[in-house]
Formats: structure tokens, C-alpha cells, sequence
């Protein structure tokens, strides 16, 4: 895994483009930037569209077909035909989304542990890719339809960050054939921008919260992040919100424009029947109870991640290593018993249950009565008489997003031994099924798995203490956040989703209380599921903030002191020898501090040229002085004045002797260990090997690259001035994809020619002391996204380098250790 490069190279041909940069041509950037927000917004919002357009289709066609053979087969004793044709339809889509998972990896899964781990600032391969999302939104499609315990909302944040990864860029891998010169956002951070905006998209589009779309882009995992941000995330959010809602009230209910499904997870407003006067949505008394939910959800959440993980293992152990068929046989497997035990269990374990006869007033509002009708038509009675329904059957043979609904607002009991075999059913096979090579969100089990948890604790406290005021629909929405929370272990995000999707301002409180209960206790035993699979493919993803005790620890106890380096002025051999023979993504460029350099620039033009460089770029105080000196304005003392002319009149002459001449009459060869295109002897001495080196900044593996295919150096003949400029619009021609060293043609290169870096290396860039506390070290580390950290001695001299693995917990943790040791 790489990092992404968020810091700004601010070398020459950036200054450059600064230079050139007025209001005019801000404020054009800037419109640029909110045209493509907002179409990544309804890009997000149509991807969505498309989604629940054909679920919904394939869903209702196969339930249509299946349920009708049901009622004739109940008569006939053909039941085993019933479970045939169910199980030909659910086959047949989870092969199809497994296939599409064989052709792109990367798309298995939610999706959010990666993207989390790129808002993070970690490069995950392919992760943003036009291929990921087709494979992606039509593999969901199809496990979603496949009658897996899986959701569609964790693809669809998956989604919008991978269509606010690649519509800025006008291009793709996967069309070379289509090229747009569009020569805006070319670098990774308005990239990770772009992406924050997607993924908060995605939110918005699968739960109709824009504002939880814009808190989930922050809570988990933009490090870097300003106000500016804020407001173009949340206007995506709003722009997919309301492109969905708008094209799915216009197909399902014909009234374009009245934008009443605001998401593809509707929870329906809450709301106690009139009849019932003791009726509350919740009072003072039922906190108690919603603490307890939220304890029980988080032990629960952690016993789910527990056996997760362990599933996980066993996968990355035994499966993934075996051909790629087996993948998909474990899919169909994981299919297969899905599908028997929720036809079994919803002929054999269901309980007839009494239709409650509820009527809706006239003055109801449209999305009421269509909410109701929705509840009563999903209503299953397989082998009940009239007036009764099956109640297994309703919760099973039904799209997940109905069942939810049916246990937010029917009226009608469920019976609690049917309630709690389908929790338990629906938490291993949901706990089974995350994981496997078929695109799978979480969110919607875990809802429903939590949604059955709380009705079953509203059903025991009326049936058994006797309180008729509580609300069924509170308790089973509470047991939903409980469950959800357990399990993902988001806080301010997951309320602020749960709050706009029931539309409910007044559950703010229960669910903020119930979500970080149940933080806290699941906290106690493991991580968040989507950290728990981050850990296991091994990213370096950095919290939020180390512990205390890492403060023990300074950055030289961190930092990775044996570095490989370039000088401002290589030969390209070396370069060349340096990039195919190291991985690292990035070099300082430095020089070689000497006593008698004055020698050693008679001997050699390329020595010469770098020690030119480090004495024209060391800034001293006399020098500063000198030079505000000449500003009247800045200081007008004639005293001053006098006292830097006097200073000035003392200083040496500069040497003015031809030093191509001295080269000639002297010949001196310098000591094999000073040439700085000679790479290290293993028979140097520890002071050779890590001699002193004056820092003067850092220059990326992607620049050197791009300098030796363009052929950008000088002859030692020539003067470096001589060397051929390239623009920052030629510098980043190539991103994302820049060439690879290995496949640069070393014939069309003269080895002996020289590079001068100085003018494309970043001369600036953030640096430490050695003395800096690892707190400190982490915070600069996290919140400016770097990806290479030098550290710098009181004298100006490189002592290391700082990278994200040294700032993972293992790594510190292994240095505590080793601290402690040394004590």
C-alpha cells in the first residue's frame, strides 16, 4: 500500500503557475470545482437510482413467481417445487454477482473499510476505478436480489467515492480511447476532496441524509479538512439526495416533483395510532431501558465482529489461496443454506397472528396512506386462515427494507419465540455472509437483526411487566441504532442518519444515548467491524489521535535513519540505479557538509555544481541583513545603514578565477567516497556510510521519473542553465498512472549526463526536530495528510525520515517496548 500525496509540491513550475494565477482565474477554478461536485452528486444519485430500480424489479418478479407456486403447491403437496424455483432464482444472482467480484476483486464487500482507508490517506489498488463501480453497483444488484443477507447501502458509498475519484479526471484505464484535455484536479489532493464528496453522496443517497452523508465523510477518515469542504461535500449530498428522490417518486408514485422517498432505506414516519390516548413515542422512563438495549447491542455487536474476524481468517487461510472457482462455490454454498432455512423456517416456525384492523383518517398525507398500503401489502399468510398472517413468513419472504418497516409500524404482534429464532437466524447467516466474494453492505442486516431485537424487548415489557404506554416501533428503531452501533461503532454520523431518516427531531437524544452505550461496551471487547477488516488486509491506517504513553517517544526513536538520497546535481546512472533498486516513493536531496570544499570544487564540475548549490541556498543572518539592508522603506536608520556597508566592505571578494581552468592545472582527484553518483561500499565505516548531510527538500519517484523520460538533463560541459524546463502542466501530464522506471529504455539515455532536480524538488517541505515528541510527530503527520516526514538536526542537517508505517500503532507500540528496554 502507498500513501497519497496530499501535500503541495511547491517547486519551480508551481511557483510558476501561481505567478500566473489571478482573481480572475481563481474564481474560475473555484466555479469548476462546484460544476463537478454538483454533477458528482447526481451521478451518485442516478448510480443509486439504477440500483433500486432492478432490485426492486428482480425482487418482485422472483417473490411474484415464488409465492404463487407457494399457494398452489400448499394445496397440491408440492412444496419441494416451490423451494426448487426460489432456489433457481437466488442461484442465479449470486452467481452473477460472484462472477462480476472474479473480474474485479476490489468490488467484494461494502466497500467502506476501503474507502476509509483512502480518505485515510492510503492508496488501495483499484479501489477507484470506473471497473470497480460496474462491478460493483451490478454485482450488488444481483446479491441483493439473490436473496443474501447483505445491503445496498455500503456500495452505494463505495460507489459515489469511486464516480468522485474519476469524473473530475475526464478519463479512465478502462476507455483509453477516450481522452478529454481537461487540465483541472490533477493531483491526489483535490482527488481525496472529491472523494470525501462521493462518499458522503453515497450516505446521503442510500438513507436521504445529507447532513449524515457530510458528518460520515468526516468522522471516518477525511484527516484533512476545512470549511471551504464542508460546504461542497454537503452540497453533493444534497444534489444526490434530491436527484434520487426526485426520479423515484416520479417512477413508483407518477407525481414528478413532489420528492417523497428521499433514500433507498425509507424508515417511514413514527407516529402513535389516535386511538390509542397512553400512547408516547417514548418517555423519561423508557432512557433506562434504551441504556440496557444499547449495553445488550454492544455486547452483541462484539460477539458479531468476534466471529467475523474469525471467518475472515479462516477465509484468508483456506479459500482465498485456492483457485478462484472456490470463492465462488462458497458463495452459492453461503446461497444455498440461506435460501432453505428461510423457506423452512417461514413454512415450519411461523405463528399465525391476528391482522390488526387499522384505518387511516382522511386528512392523512399521500406518503402515510402509501406507507401504510406498503406495511398491509407485504403482509405474508402462507398456511394461516383468513384475518391471520404468518408472522416468520412476513419478516423472511419479503424485501428487507419492507420487513424493516413491518417491524417499525405494524400494528399486529409478532410473537416473541418468532422474533427471537429470527434474530438468531438472521445474526449468524448476516455474520456468515459479510465477507463473502459478492459485493455486501452491512447497514441493512444489521438494522433489521437489531429491529427484531428491540420489538422482541417491547413485546416482553408489555406482555410480562405490563407497560402498555411504550411504543413498539421506538423500542424496535432503538434496538436497530443499538445493533448498528455494536457492530460499526459510528457515533455522530449514525445518529445524525438515523434522526433524518425517521424524520423524528425527538429520537435525537434516545439514539445519541443508545449509540454511545453501545460504543463504549462493544469498545470494551474488540473494534468496528469495518476496523477489524482493515487491520486484517494490513493498511496502515492511522486513529485519530496516540495514546498518552507514546509520548515517551521522540522522533528519533521513530524514524528511519538509514536513508537513500539524491544530489541536487546526479548523474542519471545514478538516478536510475537508485529508482530500479529501492521502492521508496520519495528522496532527499541533500549535500555533503565538508571542511575543505573549496578543494574539492577544482576537482570535479559535478561536486562543483552541488556545492554552488548548498552555498547559494544556506541562508544566514548576515545575508537576510544584506538584503533588507537595501530596502530604505524596511529600514531607514542611516546607522543601520552604515553599519551593513561597513559589513559588506569586509567581506571577501568572491573568486573570480576560471574554474574550468583550475580543473586543468590542478587534476585533483578527490577521495573515491566523495563522488555523489558512487553508491555506498559495504567497507565504509559507520561515519562514512552516515556522513553529515545539509538538507535542501524532497523530490517524488513520480518527478524523477518523469525527468528521465523526457530526457530532462545537461552535459558536463554545460552549464546547468543549459538544462530544458518543464511546466507543471507536463510534470502532471501523466497522473495518476505516472511511468514506471522499469519500463523506461535505458539506450535512448546517456548514463554520464547530469540532472538538475533543484527545480522540480519541493525546497519546503514540513520537517521536524529530532527532539519533537510523537504526539506532535502524529498530529502534523495526520492532520496536513503527509506522506513523508524528514527530520532535520539544529544545524540543518537530515537525521532521518518519518513515513505513515512509523506512525502505525504496531510500529510504536514495538517501540515503547524497546524504550522500556533500554532503561
Amino acid at each position: 500500500f502507498q500513501s497519497l500525496d496530499y501535500d503541495r509540491c511547491i517547486n519551480d513550475p508551481y511557483l510558476e503557475v501561481l505567478e500566473s494565477m489571478d482573481n480572475k482565474k481563481a474564481q474560475r477554478y473555484e466555479a469548476v470545482k462546484w460544476v463537478m461536485v454538483f454533477a458528482i452528486g447526481v451521478c451518485t444519485g442516478l448510480v443509486g437510482l439504477f440500483v433500486d430500480f432492478f432490485v426492486r424489479l428482480f425482487t418482485q418478479l422472483k417473490f411474484r413467481v415464488v409465492q404463487s407456486s407457494v399457494e398452489e403447491c400448499t394445496e397440491k403437496g408440492c412444496l419441494a417445487l416451490s423451494l426448487l424455483e426460489l432456489l433457481g432464482f437466488n442461484l442465479t444472482f449470486v452467481f452473477l454477482a460472484s462472477l462480476l467480484v472474479l473480474i474485479q476483486p476490489v468490488a467484494a464487500g461494502s466497500g467502506i473499510p476501503e474507502i476509509k482507508c483512502y480518505l485515510n490517506g492510503v492508496k488501495v489498488p483499484g479501489v477507484v476505478r470506473l471497473r470497480t463501480v460496474v462491478c460493483k453497483a451490478l454485482g450488488v444488484l444481483f446479491s441483493v436480489a439473490g436473496g443474501l443477507f447483505v445491503g445496498k447501502e455500503g456500495p452505494m458509498i463505495h460507489s459515489g467515492a469511486v464516480v468522485g475519484a474519476g469524473l473530475p479526471q475526464f478519463q479512465s484505464i478502462s476507455l483509453r480511447k477516450i481522452q478529454f484535455n481537461f487540465p483541472y484536479f490533477r493531483s491526489d489532493r483535490d482527488k481525496r476532496d472529491f472523494v470525501s464528496a462521493g462518499a458522503a453522496a453515497g450516505v446521503a443517497a442510500a438513507f436521504g441524509a445529507p447532513i449524515g452523508g457530510t458528518l460520515f465523510s468526516l468522522e471516518e477518515g477525511s484527516s484533512f479538512w476545512n470549511q471551504g469542504l464542508t460546504w461542497k461535500v454537503l452540497f453533493c449530498s444534497m444534489a444526490a439526495t434530491f436527484t434520487l428522490n426526485f426520479f423515484r417518486s416520479g417512477i413508483q408514485f407518477g407525481s414528478w416533483g413532489s420528492f417523497q422517498l428521499p433514500g433507498l432505506l425509507n424508515f417511514g414516519e413514527f407516529k402513535c395510532s389516535e386511538s390509542d390516548k397512553k400512547c408516547h413515542l417514548w418517555t423519561a422512563v423508557d432512557l433506562g431501558f434504551f441504556i440496557l438495549m444499547g449495553i445488550v447491542g454492544g455486547l452483541l455487536g462484539a460477539t458479531f465482529n468476534c466471529l467475523n474476524k474469525r471467518l475472515a481468517k479462516y477465509r484468508m487461510r483456506n479459500v482465498h489461496p485456492k483457485p478462484k472457482l472456490v470463492r465462488v462455490l462458497e458463495s452459492l454454498l453461503v446461497s444455498l443454506t440461506t435460501t432453505v432455512v428461510v423457506f423452512v423456517a417461514s413454512m415450519v416456525l411461523g405463528e399465525c397472528r391476528q391482522m390488526s384492523s387499522t384505518s387511516q383518517s382522511g386528512n392523512d398525507t399521500l406518503s402515510l396512506q402509501g406507507m401504510s398500503e406498503d406495511v398491509n401489502s407485504s403482509i405474508k399468510t402462507f398456511f394461516c386462515p383468513n384475518e391471520t398472517y404468518n408472522d416468520m413468513a412476513t419478516l423472511f419472504f419479503n424485501p428487507q427494507e419492507s420487513a424493516i418497516l413491518q417491524l417499525f409500524h405494524q400494528d399486529g404482534t409478532f410473537s416473541p419465540v418468532t422474533l427471537s429464532l429470527f434474530f438468531l437466524l438472521y445474526f449468524l447467516l448476516s455474520c456468515w455472509t459479510y465477507g463473502i466474494s459478492v459485493p455486501s453492505g452491512l447497514f441493512v442486516p444489521s438494522l433489521l437483526c437489531g429491529a427484531a431485537f428491540g420489538r422482541l424487548v417491547a413485546n416482553l415489557l408489555k406482555s410480562y411487566i405490563g407497560l402498555d404506554h411504550i411504543y413498539s416501533g421506538t423500542f424496535a428503531l432503538i434496538g436497530a441504532a443499538a445493533f448498528l452501533g455494536g457492530v460499526v461503532r459510528m457515533t455522530i454520523s449514525l445518529t445524525v442518519i438515523l434522526i433524518e431518516s425517521t424524520n423524528e427531531i425527538t429520537y435525537g437524544l434516545p439514539i445519541m444515548i443508545t449509540l454511545m452505550v453501545a460504543k463504549w461496551t462493544g469498545d470494551f471487547f474488540n473494534k468496528g467491524i469495518y476496523d477489524i477488516h482493515v487491520n486484517l488486509r494490513g493498511v496502515p491506517l492511522l486513529e485519530w489521535e496516540t495514546e498518552v504513553e507514546m509520548d515517551k517517544l521522540r522522533a528519533s526513536d521513530i524514524m528511519e535513519p538509514n536513508l537513500t538520497y539524491v544530489y541536487p546535481h546526479t548523474r542519471i546512472q545514478s538516478l536510475v540505479s537508485i529508482l530500479r533498486t529501492t521502492v521508496h516513493h520519495a528522496f532527499p536531496v541533500v549535500t555533503e557538509n565538508r571542511g575543505n570544499e573549496r578543494e574539492f570544487m577544482k576537482g570535479n564540475q559535478l561536486i562543483s555544481n552541488n556545492i554552488k548549490f548548498k552555498k547559494s541556498s544556506i541562508l544566514t543572518r548576515a545575508g537576510e541583513q544584506r538584503k533588507r539592508s537595501q530596502s530604505m522603506k524596511s529600514y531607514p536608520s542611516s546607522e543601520l545603514r552604515n553599519m551593513c556597508d561597513e559589513h559588506i566592505a569586509t567581506e571577501e571578494p568572491p573568486e573570480k578565477e576560471d574554474l574550468l581552468q583550475q580543473m586543468l592545472e590542478r587534476r585533483y582527484t578527490p577521495y573515491p567516497n566523495l563522488y555523489p553518483d558512487q553508491s555506498p561500499s559495504e567497507e565504509w565505516t559507520m561515519e562514512e556510510r552516515f556522513r553529515p548531510l545539509t538538507f535542501h527538500g524532497l523530490i517524488l519517484r513520480s518527478q524523477l521519473v518523469t525527468l528521465l523520460v523526457r530526457g530532462i538533463c545537461y552535459s558536463e560541459s554545460q552549464s546547468s542553465a543549459s538544462q530544458p524546463r518543464l511546466s507543471h502542466a507536463e510534470m502532471s501530464e501523466d497522473y495518476p498512472r505516472y511511468p514506471d522506471i522499469h519500463d523506461l529504455d535505458l539506450t535512448l539515455l546517456n548514463p554520464r549526463m547530469i540532472v538538475d532536480v533543484t527545480p522540480y524538488m519541493n525546497p519546503s517541505p514540513f520537517a521536524v526536530s529530532p527532539n519533537t515528541h510523537v504526539s506532535q510527530v502524529f498530529n502534523l503527520f495526520r492532520t496536513m495528510g503527509l506522506r513523508h516526514l524528514p527530520v532535520v538536526n539544529a544545524v540543518g542537517e537530515i537525521v532521518g525520515i518519518i513515513t505513515r508505517h512509523n506512525l502505525t500503532h504496531e510500529f510504536l507500540q514495538a517501540r515503547l517496548r524497546q524504550h522500556y528496554q533500554t532503561i
